[in-house]
């Protein structure tokens, strides 16, 4: 097979981070994905930095799995050949800033008159509606507005940090690619296609709430201000380096003692429960850590596997993708590109018994499929041309 999702057929509209890498999702799961760029320079990603043969890195690994075809969706011809591609398509998937699509006339009312059982998804940054609906919006917005930067600074009172990394982004991405096969499996059921709205900030709240939201749990008892479990977190530095290390259990806690050769903390009233660990959670991780500065990473790692002791060591991005566990999941592969040449590339992380996906497609050229799309739309080849030479398509 060709995966999961294969004869599933999806238009996106999408352009950077969020869309894009939701589609790629699908895409990797089997699906056939139509990317719609403009007939300028398309997805914004293909003109950023670290970029080789005129493939950008940030193209490359969001929109591998696709197809491209250039549009110019403002004129009439170009609308019409969209709706001819959504009479054939299960999904569309969007990202304009809100009400941009309506304002273009190919909004969900516009193709639920075209295709009725069509899923129609549509992605925004801060929401449909509100006073932040038509505001630009960038991840660092969203870290800001959803309170995550100052979970990620451990207390209300130190300076909120980003995490950096472009987490409302992607997670946004898995959030939609999610909703998508929620609505493709009510569709296989009842037939019918229906409308999907998902915002970024409403994602990254919902995330939070799991782990991050309980002093705002019980409604009449919230927490004035959130203050640091600890003054230090669970990376701690050895003699050359760095690692983690994390005990929760009674059990491993025990085990930590005897690797470290500090029976007498199993003595400490301090430490005698989970519940008096975390009352006392600054003094046992400052003891920790004056332990671990006496030797070297690889002697730890060796020393706290032997007791049985969640640790792991610290990696540079460079290292990880030369880790012995990363190597044994093969999580991480080397491909040739047409046009950028051997790339290296995540594989998709869930792996299906029965439907994994065998073969990818590489990331497309700006217009590479048009005149393959139109022409399985029937179009000819002087058509074709003639839609070239208007400027309401491109081609490569």
């Amino acid at each position: 097979m060709n995966g999961p999702l294969e004869g599933v057929k999806i238009i996106d509209l999408t352009s950077m981070i969020s869309g894009p890498s939701a589609t790629m999702i699908l895409a990797d799961q089997g699906a056939e994905v139509v990317k719609i760029e403009n007939t300028l320079v398309g997805d914004y990603t293909r003109i950023v930095n670290t970029s080789r043969g005129g493939f950008s890195a940030a193209f490359i690994n969001n929109n591998r799995n696709k197809k491209s075809i250039c549009i110019d969706l403002k004129s009439e011809k170009g609308k019409n050949i969209f709706f001819q591609l959504i009479k054939t398509a299960d999904v569309v998937i969007q990202n304009f800033r809100p009400g941009v699509m309506d304002r273009l006339g190919i909004g969900y009312p516009k193709i639920l008159k075209i295709n009725p059982n069509i899923i129609y998804t549509s992605i925004s940054g801060f929401g449909f509606v509100g006073p932040y609906s038509q505001k630009p919006v960038y991840d660092p917005l969203i870290q800001a507005l959803s309170g995550l930067t100052t979970v990620q600074a451990g207390s209300d009172e130190e300076r909120p940090r980003l995490v950096r990394t472009i987490l409302p982004d992607k997670l946004t991405g898995f959030a939609t690619a999610q909703a998508v096969t929620s609505a493709l499996f009510h569709k296989a059921k009842t037939g019918r296609g229906q409308e999907i709205k998902i915002s970024m900030l409403d994602t990254v709240i919902s995330f939070l709430w799991g782990s991050d939201m309980g002093g705002h749990t019980f409604v009449g008892d919230e927490l004035d201000k959130e203050t640091a479990q600890s003054f230090i977190d669970l990376i701690y530095e050895t003699k050359n380096g760095f690692i983690s290390v994390a005990v929760q259990s009674d059990k491993e806690w025990r085990n930590l003692c005897k690797a470290f050769d500090k029976n007498e903390w199993l003595e400490d009233a301090r430490f005698s429960s989970a519940s008096s660990r975390h009352e006392n959670i600054d003094s046992r991780l400052e003891l920790t850590q004056k332990v671990l500065k006496i030797k070297t990473t690889e002697d730890w790692l060796n020393i706290l596997n032997e007791h049985d002791v969640p640790c792991a060591p610290v990696l540079t991005r460079k290292e990880v993708i030369r880790n012995e566990q990363v190597l044994a999941n093969d999580i991480v592969e080397i491909i040739d590109h047409p046009i950028a040449g051997k790339i290296r590339q995540s594989k998709i992380a869930a792996r299906f018994s029965l439907s994994d996906k065998k073969k990818n497609l590489a990331a497309p050229a700006h217009g590479e499929n048009t005149n393959e799309i139109l022409g399985c739309l029937g179009y000819s080849d002087s058509e074709i041309e003639n839609l070239i030479q208007q400027g309401i398509i491109k081609s490569v």
